[in-house]
């Protein structure tokens, strides 16, 4: 039963993210298609879009638990918001921190993430330049 359990919940996760990334690479060409390629406004717009439904969704799946399957929570947040934009869970994680610990943890995880992120990518342009 737990395998079969993992399966649907693999399978789920797995449909939501082929939306989610079609979604996101649609997108994308068609803000670089409207607006072109001075300012990354298909990235700006899926981040704050996902987050907003992050947010809409992980607030249904928690207060109308029984009408929302397992499944399809998987799907929706994991899968296609997950594939849309990490960017969404690290709001969602933001928040939660903010609400259940204190606020120098919230902080630290909010900054730490935006700033070593940013440094994570310029230290893998560096270290791409020496191959």
């Amino acid at each position: 039963m737990l395998q079969q359990t993992e399966i649907r919940h693999a399978i789920a996760i797995s449909f939501g993210a082929i939306a989610g990334a079609l979604s996101r690479y649609y997108l994308t060409l068609w803000f670089t298609n409207r607006f072109g390629i001075s300012f990354p406004y298909g990235t700006f717009f899926i981040n704050l879009s996902g987050c907003l439904a992050m947010g809409f969704f992980a607030t249904l799946a928690v207060d109308k638990v029984q009408l929302i399957s397992p499944e399809v929570r998987l799907m929706v947040a994991t899968g296609f918001l997950g594939a849309y934009t990490t960017f969404s869970t690290y709001g969602l994680d933001s928040i939660n921190l903010l609400r259940s610990t204190n606020l120098l943890t919230a902080t630290g995880y909010w900054a730490g993430s935006a700033i070593l992120g940013v440094i994570g990518v310029q230290l893998g342009v560096i270290l791409a330049r020496f191959f």
